[in-house]
This record gives structure tokens, sequence and C-alpha cells, in this order.
């Protein structure tokens, strides 16, 4: 503890706080709440940082700037690595949506995370000032290494099949064509991981968090991240409208050739993609830890991307190596 101490003296002018460690998400970061004069913040402890180059500090400026409900930065220490955030509470929009017997009750919060993605797509992106989000991208290559992640860490790793050579070239082919088909849509900024574990709420409003990947993008990244999260079970009537509520709002956006057809084709495309990469992160938790707590999320995670599949004959290969693998069958949790 005695890495933060200094800092959080420093700050409070004061020894007269408490610390208390936070549960984490995948990464690295540590998280921990602090209180002070019956006040709390957040502290976040990574690694040494340049804060002109600090992705987590760069999007948030160019966030708020744009009125995305981003936690408030207090105070920072760039050779500790540490950061001192408002606090934002306990509460997210998995667990909201969790407490309530009718999903529909968390309708609202979901609507106002439409609201701050409208903010994030294109009031964000149409800004061009320096921003780390403008200097990665959903390229074919990153798609791609998402797609092998999943391969490498679920069917390889948890299922133990076994490709010959032929069927790895095919399996390759069909990565690469879906990777290439998404990488030719219009890029706007992506959250990249914009579920219902980092949306918070906070006097019934959404806040955004974990927002330090943000790169260029497709739209439906990150409604396929949030209207098909593995963490909640969103039902297809209410996750229709609320990609309603969306492309209404982004109409005045959205190019006058806009196609529904394309849109809803690509959408189906980026779910295959992203639901098989949350697959493939949930089963390296385990492969390189042992961490059992994610595994529960990968067989309907997995079945989604089954039924993305189903729209697209020319990933036939995909959809077999995912029945001859007997993915969908296992049972993970029980690993």
């Amino acid at each position: 503890m005695e890495h933060y101490h200094s800092f959080l003296k420093k700050h409070f002018n004061s020894e007269d706080f408490k610390v208390f460690s936070l549960a984490g998400d995948a990464s690295n970061r540590r998280y921990y709440r602090v209180s002070h004069n019956q006040l709390t913040w957040v502290l976040m402890s990574w690694e040494p940082f340049d804060s002109k180059n600090y992705p987590f500090l760069s999007v948030c400026a160019h966030f708020s700037k744009h009125r995305v409900h981003v936690p408030e930065i207090i105070a920072l220490s760039e050779k500790e690595g540490l950061v001192l955030l408002e606090d934002l509470g306990d509460l997210t929009l998995e667990r909201k949506f969790w407490e309530n017997q009718n999903p529909s009750h968390s309708l609202d919060f979901y609507k106002k995370s439409m609201d701050e993605l409208i903010k994030i797509h294109f009031h964000a992106t149409r800004d061009k000032t320096d921003c780390t989000a403008f200097k990665m991208q959903f390229d074919t290559e990153k798609l791609l290494w998402e797609m092998n992640y999943g391969r490498t860490n679920l069917l390889e790793g948890l299922c133990k099949f076994d490709f010959s050579e032929s069927l790895s070239k095919e399996m390759a082919n069909a990565f690469t064509h879906i990777c290439e088909r998404l990488h030719q849509e219009p890029k706007f900024i992506a959250h990249r991981d914009y579920h219902s574990r980092n949306l918070m709420i906070k006097f019934d409003e959404i806040r955004v968090i974990d927002f330090q990947d943000a790169r260029l993008g497709s739209i439906q990244y990150d409604l396929v991240s949030l209207l098909r999260d593995s963490y909640v079970d969103l039902d297809d009537a209410n996750a229709n409208e609320l990609l309603e509520y969306y492309l209404v709002r982004a109409k005045e956006f959205l190019p006058s050739s806009f196609s529904r057809s394309h849109f809803d084709e690509i959408y189906e495309v980026q779910t295959i993609q992203r639901c098989f990469k949350a697959c493939g992160s949930f089963s390296s938790f385990y492969n390189q830890r042992e961490d059992t707590r994610y595994l529960k999320y990968i067989s309907h995670t997995l079945m989604r991307v089954m039924k993305s599949l189903t729209n697209f004959p020319e990933y036939k290969v995909f959809s077999q190596v995912l029945i001859d693998s007997g993915a969908l069958e296992r049972k993970y949790e029980t690993l």
C-alpha cells in the first residue's frame, strides 16, 4: 500500500484516510475506494505513464469535451501510475438489469446508454483534435487477431480441437473474409468494451468507464457489445427496440445512402466477430490463470455466434467447426 500512501497524503494534506480494495476488471489495473472526511473517491493504479500520451486521460478528455458522462479526474501521479477519480458507486447497468424481475424496467437506462453512444460515435468522431482513439482502429489485422484469439483459447485450448491443415486454411479464409468485410465499413470512434459492466448508474444517469482502448471502428461494434452482451440476457424484442431508438437518433449523422438492410447484415457479421472474441477472452482467463468466473458466459455467447452464422452460408465451415468441436454442447462451468 506504500506506493499510493504518499500520493494520497499529499492530495488530502492529511493521513486521515482509509483505502479499500475493489474488485477489478480482467486487466492488470487495480482499483481502490478511498474515504476521507465522509467522502469517497476511486484510485486507479496501473503502470507509470506520460499524461500527454496516456490513452485513459486522452480519451477521457475528448469524451468529456463532447459531454459524454465519464468520471471526473481529481488528481494523478505519472511516475507512480496513479489516477484519483470521482467515485461512481457500485451500481452497474448489469446489476440494474438483474435486480428487476421485469428486465424491461431497465430499458430507460439502456436508452440513456444509447444517448452516450451517439455522442461517442458522432460528436466525438467529428472533432478531429488530438486523441489516442484516432491513432488505433479495428482494421482487418486487429479484427483477425481477435478472432484467432477465440480460435486459440476456446477451440484449441478449452475444446482441444485438432485442426487439419486443410481445415485450418478454410477457417483462416472465413475469418479473413469476415474481418475484411467489417474493415470496409465507415469508421467512427468505438468505445471497444461498451457492455453492461462498463456502464455505471449515478444519480439516475449513465456514466461511461473503461474507455481507454477506444479506437476507430464500425458503429455496430459497440452496439453488438451492448445489445448482445454476454453478461445479461436481453431478449430480441428489447434489443430491437433499443436498436431502433439508436438509429432514429443517429439518422441526422448517417449518410443519405444509408441502407438498413446493409446495416443489419453488418450487425450480424459483427456479432460473429465480437461475440467469438468474447468467448476467446473468457477462455483465456481460465487457460492463463485458471480463473473460472467467466466460463459460465461462454455457452450462450457462442450460441449467439452460431445464430448469426446461419445467415451466412459462405461461413459454413465456421459453424461446422463449432458443431464438430463440441463447443456448443460443452459444460464449461464444470472445468
